[in-house]
């Protein structure tokens, strides 16, 4: 009767098992279209000099003749300042911008999330035309005028290497906190007013509670936003391409950008299969320390 009933549950597992797999069937049919297949295409491509009517077989070339390619560095070094400067800085701003509007009222809340999120839903190439304006080097250039109004010149933001890379920067720290501001909130929300109450009793002041507990409260968030503003950063590719092209003497070239160029200006598809590889294992490698220093004290 023993092994009768234990060959029963074993069937019912299994039969749970299958619904499983139909539930999710869908989402593997996805990811196996559009995340693994497309992986190991460019794997193989990668392994070529490609061509659309025939490729020929050249091993690692492309890794090599990357790696050894003075343009790619430059590109990553310009990615990682890009991140360095951006990524940092967005978060802090995120967070000081979610703990003062967190004392709003709920509508007053609302109102100032749909404003700030309102850049994420609108186009990118329509919020590019109004910075081209911001930093249009003739006299009518917004930012132009404001420096003009503290003694300064005119300056060719987008056309000098000196500043260049600094108005990408600024571009990134002024219009792209909507979501992790958000999120932040979600994080401030979710702190029980006890421990306010408790820092208070002790004497402690703003920034003190800030410290000691919205800080180590909100390290989960922080992480989470960390990792994927890396990511997002050393991805970036629409703010190079449509406000400086990569340019001047490519001090904006970013290596999603390189990896464009290479593959749709220069179609040496196989050489810009190797280098987005090679990103998405600089990547990865860069998430695992993020994780393994940042997350050691953080509870999901």
């Amino acid at each position: 009767m023993a092994n009768i009933a234990g060959s029963i549950k074993r069937r019912r597992i299994k039969g749970e098992g299958a619904w499983g797999y139909a539930f999710i069937a869908v989402a593997l049919v996805a990811f196996a279209m559009f995340t693994a297949y497309p992986v190991v295409s460019a794997f193989m491509i990668s392994l070529q000099e490609y061509k659309p009517l025939g490729s020929t077989y050249i091993g690692l070339d492309n890794y090599t003749n990357s790696l050894k390619d003075a343009l790619f560095w430059k590109a990553m070094g310009n990615t990682l300042l890009y991140t360095v400067l951006t990524v940092p800085v967005n978060l802090l701003l995120s967070m000081a911008i979610a703990v003062l509007i967190l004392p709003l009222r709920k509508k007053t809340q609302s109102f100032f999330k749909a404003v700030y999120y309102l850049p994420v839903v609108a186009s990118g190439v329509a919020l590019s035309v109004v910075w081209l304006w911001i930093f249009d080097p003739m006299e009518g250039g917004i930012l132009n005028q404001l420096i003009r109004f503290f003694g300064f010149s005119n300056q060719n933001w987008l056309g000098s290497s000196s500043t260049a890379m600094f108005s990408l920067v600024l571009m990134s720290w002024l219009s792209s906190h909507g979501t992790s501001i958000i999120i932040y909130l979600a994080g401030l929300l979710g702190i029980d007013d006890a421990y306010y109450e408790a820092a208070e009793l002790d004497g402690a002041n703003f920034f003190q509670k800030i410290r000691y507990i919205v800080i180590p409260a909100l390290k989960p968030a922080t992480l989470f936003l960390l990792v994927t503003g890396v990511i997002a950063s050393f991805q970036v590719f629409q703010n190079a391409y449509l406000m400086t092209g990569g340019g001047p003497n490519n001090a904006t070239t970013m290596v999603g950008l390189l990896i464009f160029n290479n593959a749709f200006t220069y179609f040496e598809f196989g050489k810009a299969a190797a280098q987005s590889l090679i990103l998405a294992v600089i990547i990865a490698g860069i998430s695992v320390i993020q994780f393994k220093y940042a997350g050691k004290d953080v509870e999901y």
